[in-house]
C-alpha cells in the first residue's frame, strides 16, 4: 500500500513510531525516523537496512523536522508523508490534577505533545506547498483528550494537550485541503510503550483495562495495533479523507470500565 512513498516519522525510534516504521517499510515505503537518542535508530537500521535513514533531534527544536524532511528528500528523492508520534507524559514535571498541577508541568507537557507537533506539521506543510505535490500528515492524540479516566489517569495538562491536537489538526486540515494536503489523527488508549510503564505494571489498572478496553479479551494495546490505521492514512487509500480522528482504543471510548 505504500510502494514508493517517502515518509518521515517524528518519534520513530521506539514504541509506536518504530513499529510503524517497520510496517511502512514492509508495505514498500522508505522512511526517515527521528528520535532523541541513537539506540532505537540503530535497531531500526539493523532490521530495515537501507530503507530507513535516521535523524537524531528533539521534536521541540524548530530545526528537527525541517532537517529530517530534507534528509528524506536527499536520501530517497522526495517527501510524501509525515507521521508525528512523539509526545509523552509530563507527570514527572508536575502534571496531575488541576489543584496540584505546576506551571512547569503544564508548559513541559504542552511542549512535548503540542509544540513539537506544531513544528513538524509546519515544516511538512511548507515543504508540500513548495513541492506542489500535496501529501499526508498523521498526528498522534490520545483517547484521554475526549474520554477522561478520573481514577487512574489524572493528568489534566496531558488531556488538554491531546485534545488540542485534534482541534489543531481539524483547523489546518480545513485550511490546506485546497493544496491537497491531508491531515488526520490517531487516538489510542493504553498501549504498551515506554511511556505507559507505570500503568502497565499496576494490577488495579490492568484489571480496569480488561473492561475499559474489552476488545480481544480485554488487554493493553500493542504498538502494532495502530500500524494498519497508520498505513491507511499514509497511503493513497485515504486520498479523500482529511480532518478525521480515528480512535484505535480497544473499545475505551464506548465502554464504562469497572473498578
Amino acid at each position: 500500500m505504500l510502494k514508493g512513498k517517502r515518509i518521515v516519522i517524528i518519534g520513530g525510534t521506539t514504541g509506536l513510531g518504530l513499529s510503524a516504521a517497520i510496517a511502512f517499510v514492509h508495505e514498500g515505503a522508505r522512511v526517515v525516523i527521528v528520535g532523541r537518542g541513537p539506540d532505537g535508530g540503530e535497531k531500526a537500521k539493523n532490521i530495515l537496512g537501507e530503507a530507513v535513514a535516521v535523524y537524531t533531534g528533539d521534536a521541540a527544536d524548530e530545526s528537527t523536522a525541517v532537517n529530517a524532511i530534507e534528509l528524506c528528500i536527499q536520501e530517497f528523492g522526495g517527501f510524501d508523508g509525515l507521521y508525528h508520534v512523539a509526545g509523552g507524559s509530563g507527570r514527572k514535571f508536575g502534571d496531575g490534577p488541576l489543584h496540584e498541577l505546576s506551571l512547569e508541568g503544564w508548559n513541559k507537557t504542552f511542549e512535548m505533545n503540542l509544540t513539537g507537533l506544531m513544528l513538524s506539521n509546519q515544516a511538512a506543510v511548507r515543504k508540500f506547498k513548495e513541492l506542489g505535490t500535496g501529501g499526508s500528515i498523521l498526528n498522534m492524540s490520545s483517547v484521554l483528550g475526549i474520554s477522561p479516566s478520573p481514577k487512574y489517569f489524572v493528568t489534566h495538562a496531558y488531556a488538554a494537550a491531546k485534545s488540542a491536537v485534534i482541534g489543531f489538526t481539524k483547523s489546518i486540515a480545513a485550511y490546506y485541503a485546497f493544496d491537497n494536503i491531508r491531515v488526520n489523527v490517531l487516538a489510542p488508549a493504553l498501549v504498551e510503550t515506554p511511556m505507559s510503564g507505570r500503568a502497565s505494571k499496576d494490577e488495579d489498572i490492568l484489571n480496569f483495562i480488561k473492561t475499559k478496553q474489552p476488545l480481544d479479551g480485554g488487554r493493553n494495546g500493542k504498538p502494532e495495533d495502530l500500524d494498519g490505521a497508520a498505513i491507511y492514512f499514509m497511503s493513497d487509500a485515504s486520498k479523500f479523507a482529511t480532518g478525521q480522528t480515528l480512535y484505535v482504543d480497544g473499545g475505551w471510548e464506548v465502554s464504562e470500565g469497572q473498578y
